[in-house]
C-alpha cells in the first residue's frame, strides 16, 4: 500500500506535471510543423481531424486551424456529456494548443513535393508528435473522442472505430483529390503508428527467453553466474502428464540470444526455448525508467 501511494505522488508531483505539460506543448508542436511540412501542402489526408482540414483547405480555402478548432471543441464538450468520464485538464489543452500549434508553423514552406517523401517523414513526425503527447499522458483530441463514442455506442473494438473515422477521411481524400493522393495517405498512417509505437515502447531489442528443461538447475545457475542475468522460476505443469515442473523465464539482450541458446543446448539438448520480443524493458542491467 505504502508503494503505490508513494508511486501516486510521484504521478502527481509538481515536477511530473509540469514535465507532462511541456510534453503536450512540445508534441503538438511537432505535429503541426510535419503537418505543414508534410503533410498539406502535399494533399495528403491521413486521417483524423488534420486529414479533414487538408480536404477543406483544398476545397474551400478553410484554414487548417480553424477547421482543427471547430471540430476539436465540439468533440470535446460531446465527450463530456456522452462518454461520462472525467477528462483532464491536458485533453482539453490538446483540443485547443494543437491548431494553434498548427496556426503559429502555417507560415512554413514545404520541405518536399513529392508526396511519397512527404508521406514517410510526414507520417514520421506526426506519430513522433502523437508519441510524446501520449507519453505525457495528454490527448490531442479530435477523432480519438469520436471513437470512444462510438466504441461505448455500438461495441465495435476501439482499434476498429479509429480505424472507420480515419478510413472515411481518405475515402474522401480519395474522391476529392484522387486515389493515388488517398494511397499516400495510407502510408503515412501507417508510418504514423510504427512511430508511435517506437516512441512509447522504444527501439530496446531484448528477448525474454522462456526455458523447459529437466535441467533447470544447471541452466540456473549457468544464466546467473556465466550470463549475469537475472532468472525467475514459474510454476507449470506439463500439458499431457500433467507433472509439475519449473519454467525458467530471462530477460536478454539481442546480442546474448545466441550466447544464450549455446548455453541451453550444451546443457540439455532437449530443452524447449521461447524467445518473445520485449518492447520495453525497465531496471537493473537494462534501461531506467
Amino acid at each position: 500500500m505504502a508503494r503505490r501511494k508513494r508511486a501516486a505522488i510521484q504521478l502527481n508531483s509538481p515536477q511530473r506535471k509540469a514535465l507532462e505539460y511541456f510534453m503536450l506543448v512540445a508534441g503538438s508542436l511537432v505535429l503541426a510543423t510535419s503537418f505543414n511540412l508534410f503533410l498539406n501542402p502535399n494533399q495528403i489526408a491521413s486521417g483524423g481531424v488534420s486529414g479533414l482540414s487538408t480536404i477543406l483547405h483544398n476545397l474551400f480555402g478553410f484554414p487548417p486551424a480553424i477547421v482543427q478548432w471547430a471540430c476539436n471543441i465540439p468533440l470535446f464538450l460531446l465527450g463530456l456529456k456522452m462518454l461520462e468520464r472525467h477528462y483532464s485538464m491536458k485533453a482539453a489543452l490538446g483540443s485547443i494548443i494543437l491548431p494553434l500549434c498548427v496556426m503559429l508553423t502555417s507560415h512554413l514552406q514545404p520541405l518536399t513535393t513529392n508526396p511519397l517523401l512527404a508521406s514517410i517523414y510526414g507520417g514520421i513526425g506526426v506519430g513522433l508528435g502523437i508519441g510524446i503527447v501520449f507519453r505525457g499522458r495528454g490527448s490531442t483530441g479530435g477523432f480519438s473522442i469520436a471513437s470512444q463514442i462510438l466504441h461505448k455506442y455500438t461495441g465495435l473494438s476501439l482499434g476498429a472505430c479509429v480505424a472507420v473515422f480515419d478510413g472515411l477521411v481518405i475515402l474522401f481524400a480519395g474522391i476529392v483529390f484522387d486515389p493515388e493522393k488517398a494511397l499516400f495517405a495510407l502510408i503515412a498512417l501507417f508510418v504514423t503508428s510504427k512511430t508511435i509505437d517506437i516512441v512509447q515502447m522504444g527501439w530496446n531489442t531484448s528477448k525474454v527467453a522462456y526455458i523447459i528443461s529437466n535441467e533447470i538447475e544447471t541452466l540456473r545457475e549457468a544464466i546467473l553466474y556465466d550470463l549475469d542475468r537475472g532468472l525467475t522460476l514459474l510454476d507449470a505443469a506439463g500439458g499431457y502428464t500433467g507433472d509439475e515442473r519449473k519454467v525458467l523465464m530471462a530477460v536478454v539482450s539481442q546480442s546474448e540470444v545466441s550466447k544464450l541458446k549455446i548455453m541451453v543446448r550444451s546443457v540439455d539438448p532437449d530443452a524447449f526455448i521461447i524467445l518473445c520480443p520485449a518492447h520495453e524493458v525497465l531496471g537493473e542491467g537494462f534501461r531506467a525508467g
